[in-house]
Parts: C-alpha cells; sequence; structure tokens
C-alpha cells in the first residue's frame, strides 16, 4: 500500500507526470462549454456529472452529450476563437518545472483533441504527447460522431494510454493527476495519483486519494524539495 510520504517521493523522482485536462489542466469542462456554445448547456452538464462521478460508462456517457450537441466543425473553431479554454492558475510554472527537470509531460483527456491541442500549444507540450478523442464531420462539417477506436473514448482508458507509454518509453515511475473518477482509475498502471481540486472537488476522488491538492503552487513547492 502506497502511502503519502511515497506518493510524494514517487511525484519527485517521476519519468513522466500525466495530467487530465478538464477541470485540472483547464478551469472548464470542455464538452459542457461545447454544449453551452451550442445552446444545449443544461441537458450536458447533467450528463456530465453523472460520467465524473462514475455512475455512467464513460462512452454511454460520451455518445449520449454528443447526440445532444450535434456540433458542426464551424461551431467547434468558433467556440476555440471566442471562448478559448482558460489555464488553471500555475499549470504553466509547474510544467515548465517537471520539463526542465527532463520529465515528460502528457495530456490525457477524455475532451476533445481539437481543443486540447490548443491547450497544449499554450503549455509547450508537443502534440505528440496528447491523448484525446477525436470528433468526427461530415465533408459538409456537420457532425458525424466521434472516433470511437480511441482509448479514452473508453472507461478505463487512460489506464490503457498509460501502459502503452510505460511500454513505449520504458517508463518506471508515472504520475496521473486529475480531478475524476477516471483519472483515479488510471493508478495502476500509473505508480501514483494525485487527486487535484482547484477548479472543482469530487467527494469521492478527495475521500479515495492519498494526496489531494487544491492548488499547483502546492506542487511546485514539493518539487523546490529536491
Amino acid at each position: 500500500m502506497t502511502t503519502l510520504a511515497q506518493t510524494k517521493e514517487l511525484f519527485r523522482g517521476a519519468d513522466a507526470v500525466c495530467f487530465d485536462v478538464d477541470s485540472t489542466v483547464i478551469r472548464e469542462e470542455g464538452i459542457d462549454e461545447l454544449a453551452k456554445f451550442c445552446g444545449v448547456g443544461d441537458a450536458v452538464t447533467e450528463m456530465t456529472r453523472k460520467a465524473m462521478g462514475g455512475s455512467v460508462s464513460f462512452k454511454t456517457a460520451l455518445t449520449e452529450r454528443l447526440s445532444i450537441i450535434r456540433c458542426s466543425r464551424e461551431q467547434v473553431n468558433k467556440l476555440i476563437t471566442d471562448h478559448p479554454p482558460q489555464l488553471t492558475p500555475g499549470i504553466k510554472e509547474l510544467v515548465n518545472r517537471l520539463q526542465h527537470r527532463g520529465v515528460k509531460v502528457f495530456l490525457i483527456s477524455g475532451g476533445f483533441r481539437c481543443i486540447v491541442e490548443h491547450v497544449a500549444t499554450q503549455l509547450n507540450i508537443p502534440l505528440h504527447h496528447v491523448y484525446a478523442n477525436r470528433l468526427k464531420f461530415y465533408f459538409n462539417g456537420e457532425y458525424a460522431g466521434f472516433d470511437e477506436t480511441q482509448p479514452t473514448a473508453e472507461s478505463g482508458g487512460k489506464g490503457k494510454v498509460i501502459s502503452m507509454l510505460k511500454e513505449m518509453y520504458g517508463f518506471e515511475k508515472v504520475v496521473m493527476i486529475g480531478d475524476g473518477a477516471t483519472d483515479m482509475e488510471a493508478c495502476p498502471p500509473a505508480n501514483a495519483f494525485i487527486g487535484f481540486g482547484g477548479n472543482v472537488i469530487r467527494p469521492q476522488v478527495k475521500e479515495k486519494s492519498l494526496w489531494f491538492v487544491t492548488s499547483f503552487g502546492e506542487l511546485l513547492k514539493e518539487l523546490e524539495k529536491i
């Protein structure tokens, strides 16, 4: 059984740190913002709450929410231009510090690649370090579904990505940081999980996390101990 002290030690000595994106790296839930933008906010927010709480399978929740939104390519592009994702305070400094120490940083999201890539660019994270869901559009730009073959489209998908990264890069110590049930269940294969409550506190994540932080400043402080 890993202890709080061991979790902190794993974080300080990590080969790779994987961040969830919605409500962790950015302040909002991308899918809820997209729904609001497309005029179906309330119906989708309720589905998101259930998905984050773990009471419905992630894929079911994603399919149902997207079938309500039915966003066009133009709407997605306009959302990113008019309402760019808001970075959580401290994330830029934390990613910089980790990268400066030679730690590989990845974004693993149940959100959409077109939005997550925008976030990765702001944080100087290479786009091949982004794992997220892909929206599909018909040639006329209308919504055509999402790529169901992406590991992040499934419950347990974040864990699959981490297993893949360990195999691909030979990482021994991988830490997952996030606010939701889908992040917590990625440990194992992640060697440690840090619960993040800086934007929203999910009670079951707070209860079950050995280390639960409410700001990225707490993680920066831990890195200074080295």
